[in-house]
Parts: structure tokens; sequence; C-alpha cells
């Protein structure tokens, strides 16, 4: 029986100081891997840190994953504490406003600069540290990637065009790049991604929840849609990332695991 060993394993987790990623930084750190939390701003990553509990190996790095130079600069800081880096989740994303589609507009009101700006966040914010992170996984000759994708990917979904397409985009990078680290660099780097289904958080509270936190029309149609009839709690994502980052899943890679309570499998019939 293979065992799920993590530790002195060193994970580097981008949009650590967010609802999901941080129940992911903290997930992984329960089970002794060396976590460090990468994000834009010193508060937020120190006040998740404070959030996750002291006893528990983290630290926290400033840097924007779509600047080079700061993750760089974020790698070797990793490599000085730590000597190697294990496992990357890339867990920073999200949507801008302008790339959404409210009920009263159509396709042809959505800001195109809103637009490039969360495929940049989603696409670029997902290469840029793979090719940062991942350049030590490949002179290490092991390593573990573990991209977030979306429902969003699988089922189009109305309104947020810019953040559907962009995560159908991760999902193809994911098989490509699972590809690419086992046949030109190693069998043991293996990538595979989450897709998370409707869990609330602070970019899409507001779409889901009324402030008496009844459910928005938008929030019904997606609950009337799940099997489970509830949305998901962000440490529900621990036990698919846990099992994607051990040797359990030694053989597997190239994959897209959703975690959704049955939407993707729900036909509305």
């Amino acid at each position: 029986m293979i065992e799920h060993n993590y530790k002195n394993k060193v994970a580097v987790i981008t949009g650590g100081s967010g609802a999901l990623g941080g129940a992911m930084a903290k997930g992984l750190a329960q089970e002794g891997v060396k976590v460090a939390i990468l994000g834009r701003t010193e508060k937020t990553i120190q006040s998740k840190i404070e959030e996750i509990g002291d006893g528990l190996d983290i630290m926290g790095i400033t840097a924007d994953v779509l600047d080079k130079s700061s993750l760089e600069k974020a790698r070797q800081e990793v490599i000085n504490k730590w000597g190697s880096i294990d496992i990357l989740v890339n867990a920073a994303g999200g949507n801008v406003k302008g790339a959404v589609i409210m009920p009263d507009q159509n396709f042809f009101d959505m800001n195109m600069e809103d637009f490039d700006s969360v495929t940049a966040l989603n696409i670029k914010g997902t290469v840029l540290p793979t090719l940062v992170f991942g350049k030590q996984m490949a002179v290490q000759k092991k390593g573990c990637i573990v991209n977030i994708s979306s429902m969003a990917a699988q089922k189009p979904l109305t309104r947020v065009v810019g953040y559907a397409a962009s995560k159908a985009a991760i999902d193809n990078f994911t098989q490509w790049l699972a590809v690419e680290m086992a046949t030109k660099h190693s069998e043991n780097i293996r990538v595979n991604a989450i897709a998370p289904g409707f869990f609330i958080g602070e970019q899409n509270r507001d779409l889901l929840l009324n402030k008496d936190g009844s459910l928005t029309q938008r929030g019904e149609t997606i609950i009337s849609q799940t099997p489970m009839r509830r949305f998901g709690k962000a440490e529900e994502l621990i036990s698919t990332l846990l099992w994607l980052c051990s040797d359990a899943s030694g053989f597997i890679t190239g994959t897209v695991i959703p975690v959704d309570g049955g939407f993707n499998a729900f036909s509305g019939v």
C-alpha cells in the first residue's frame, strides 16, 4: 500500500491569501508540508497566515503572478530556505467586472480591456508561475503541479465570458504541460487540475447571495442545477489536492478533477 507521506515536501501556492488558496495552504501545512503563500500584498498574506494558525511551517512572500522577476525572486527565497520546490498550486485567478455580461447587457457591451485583464490573470497568471517554479522541478526531475480550473471551463456559464474562456484554456494547458513534462523532463513531474464547482468567495458573493444571506436568482439557479443542493466549502478541496500531490496518484497526469457536488454530471432533467 502506498503511503501518503508529505513531510519534508515544499509547496508554493499562488493566490494563497484567497479563500480557496488559503484553505489549500492550510490543508497541506497540516499534513507537514512546508508552504510558501504568494500574494500581491503583505497585509493580506499575513492576515491569512494568522487565520491559518500557529505551529505550521508557512512563509509568506509578496509576488505578482504577472511579473516574472518577482516570481523568480520568490523562487530563490523558497530555495534558500527549504532547498526544493515539490508542489506548485496555481490558485491565483479570478474575474473582472467589465468582462461580465449583466442581464441588461449583451456581448457587444463588453469592455475588451477587462476581457484582456481577466484572461491575463487566469492564463498568464498560471503559465508564468509554472515557467518559474516548474523549472526547478525540471532540475529536480520530480514535482507536482496543480492548476485551478472551473466548472465554467467545462460548461460555459452565462455572463462570465472572459472567465469561462480563460479557464477553458487552463484545462488545455494542463493536458499539454502534462505531456511536455513527462516526455521531455521526467515521468515524475505530474500536472493535473482541480475544477471547483460553486464556492462562496469575495469575488462572487454579491452574485450568489443577497445582503441578508438569501440566494440571488443566479444563486438559486446554480443550486437547482447542483444535485447536492448546496455550495461547496473551501476545505472540501483539500482531500483532492492531497491525493493529487501524493505518491498514491503517481500514475495520474493530465487530468481535470471536478469537485462540484455533481454539477458537471447533471443535465437539468
